[in-house]
């Protein structure tokens, strides 16, 4: 199974956005689907906020894990880590017209009447889905432009 699938499936058995797409990459990452899930584990639904969509939390983690800065002074990794994320996000947005959970939805999650829109709609079993393979993508032509870590 290819890394979007199985992201998709994780989300679809019931794991937030973030922890699904953090858990395709335990591999790269170093880090266990245990780990993965436990790190992801509040950020789904922008934080519950409506804020920056989980599944691209879940990439900006990996891209953390894998270029992120660990050594005090290095700021060629941190600068990396930036510049990666940056790019993340702006494909994401261009893309789907945000990186904004609320965007995305079209509604407000904060609110009951909010979630009771996308239930309605079915926003979290069609585009959800979407937004998980969509931000597995990225983060996989992301990795492969930045190359070795």
């Amino acid at each position: 199974m290819n890394r979007k699938d199985a992201a998709v499936s994780l989300y679809n058995d019931g794991f937030h956005c973030s922890q699904a797409v953090l858990s395709a990459f335990t591999e790269e990452t170093g880090i266990t689907e245990k780990q993965a899930r436990l790190l992801g584990g509040c950020f789904g639904a922008g934080m519950k906020k409506g804020e920056v969509c989980g599944a691209c939390t879940g990439a900006l983690m990996v891209l953390g894990l894998l270029y992120g800065q660990t050594e005090k002074g290095d700021t060629a990794s941190k600068i990396r880590a930036y510049d990666a994320a940056e790019a993340f996000l702006d494909r994401f947005a261009e893309r789907n017209g945000s990186y904004r959970c609320n965007d995305l939805l079209g509604c407000d999650i904060r609110t009951e009447e909010g979630v009771q829109y996308a239930r309605s709609r079915n926003l979290f079993r069609t585009l959800c889905p979407k937004m998980v393979e969509e931000a597995v993508g990225i983060l996989e032509g992301i990795i492969r432009e930045q190359g070795e870590r």
